[in-house]
């Protein structure tokens, strides 16, 4: 049965947003349609969001940035996460993450969802685990049916897409907490906690033997799943070892069984790595999950820059696009340190923008080289309204030249523009 048959939320949806889909991507219905058929991309839009813009994500649709928002124990704001929304928002972002784990998260999620019209993202166990640390419980205290009930709640809330760590195995995460020789162990929060659940109860992921209950909410929602790297490696030097690349593997066979049941997937990728071992990672992942959409975080070719990670991430973002990611997770200035605050998630996400403009300029796509070819002859007119048009982040070509705005040249050169010099 095809997948429009078996997810008719999404057969629905498509059907009155593909005209405008299909001309915000540049792309014919039939590419669109085939593509969700074949799993290389999907549509995050769950109908009971309001106000809702749906994303198309994978190829061959342009590469999206997802912005990271969301409370802490120890900066606990809804007003500051809803401000942060839409900073991502104006920013760029196509979509965002609530990553709250302090607070009412329903309230949160509520909130978020009524004032954001980009898809919105969950990762549900963090709801279930928050019950029990704010009882002073162990997060492992939890049952099964807590987990799959929060699932079908979130999603019937309007969540449009969720992580959920599926592919994490009783043995991946002895391999990367134990017996594995990792430098860092296992960095994801979600795998942490469901490594611990595995090893308190002795038995095997829940996400992964009830998989059918995950997919069952997913289909009647149209609740993409993200199917989350529990086991990347948090430093470089854990990067392609035996448990990264079994959970791989299990995300692969997850991602195709979650296709035949008509439910859209894509796979979660690295983590830290080395700048030479990047290509080689993102080809090895999309080749194991057979061309499914490919949401990394990063990657971050470099552990030793807390306070530009965003640089890090988006020098590795550029290489993964170059090779093959579809989706870009950004990392702030803040990451490793602290909650990012609104200057943090706005350099976050114009860094994440600039790896997907140089990844797919590299790759020639018409849209990214269209707009290249656009801010150079701006230059060579000088004609500063063409430029900040074309620039990534127009408002920084206002507040840089602001002082001199009335000059036609730069204050960099005046007299001396090069531009200019050679002129007549």
């Amino acid at each position: 049965m095809s997948l429009f048959a078996q997810n008719t939320a999404l057969a629905e949806l498509l059907e009155y947003t593909l005209p405008g889909l299909a001309e915000q991507e540049g792309l014919p219905p039939a590419d669109i349609r085939s593509a969700l058929e074949q799993g290389t991309m999907v549509l995050l839009g769950n109908p009971r969001h309001p106000g809702l813009k749906p994303c198309m994500v994978g190829q061959p649709a342009r590469v999206k940035v997802n912005a990271n928002i969301g409370t802490s124990p120890l900066r606990n704001s809804l007003d500051n996460e809803l401000d942060k929304l839409a900073v991502a928002a104006a920013a760029g972002a196509d979509t965002v993450m609530d990553l709250s784990v302090a607070g009412d998260l329903r309230l949160c999620r509520e909130t978020m969802l009524a004032a954001c019209p980009l898809p919105l993202g969950t990762v549900p166990l963090y709801a279930v685990a928050q019950r029990y640390i704010d009882a002073g419980k162990d997060p492992a205290g939890f049952s099964p049916a807590e987990l799959f009930e929060e699932i079908e709640r979130q999603a019937e809330q309007g969540v449009d897409f969720m992580t959920v760590h599926c592919g994490l195995t009783q043995r991946g995460a002895a391999w990367a907490s134990e017996a594995g020789g990792r430098v860092l162990g296992i960095v994801s929060r979600g795998g942490s906690i469901l490594a611990r659940w595995m090893r308190t109860h002795n038995k095997e992921n829940p996400l992964l033997t009830d998989y059918e209950r995950v997919l069952k909410t997913a289909r009647a929602h149209n609740v993409v799943l993200s199917l989350g790297d529990g086991l990347r490696p948090g430093a470089g030097a854990d990067a392609g070892d035996p448990a990264q690349w079994e959970e791989v593997v299990t995300l692969g066979r997850l991602a195709r069984s979650g296709l035949k049941a008509g439910v859209q997937c894509m796979v979660e990728g690295p983590g830290h790595m080395p700048l030479n071992m990047v290509r080689a990672q993102i080809l090895g992942i999309k080749a194991a999950c057979a061309g499914a959409p490919l949401y990394v975080l990063g990657p971050l070719v470099s552990d030793v820059c807390p306070g530009y990670d965003h640089i890090a991430g988006a020098i590795g973002g550029a290489l993964a696009v170059e090779a093959g990611a579809d989706f870009l997770c950004y990392l702030t200035p803040a990451e490793h340190l602290t909650l990012p605050d609104r200057d943090d998630v706005r350099a976050g996400v114009t860094a994440s923008r600039i790896a997907a403009q140089a990844g797919e300029r590299a790759l020639g796509r018409p849209h990214a080289l269209k707009r290249e070819q656009a801010m150079s002859e701006a230059r060579k007119k000088l004609d500063w309204k063409l430029m900040q048009e074309n620039a990534l982040d127009p408002t920084a070509v206002c507040a840089k030249r602001a002082e001199h705005a009335g000059e036609e040249v730069c204050a960099m050169c005046g007299g001396f523009c090069a531009v200019t010099m050679l002129r007549e």
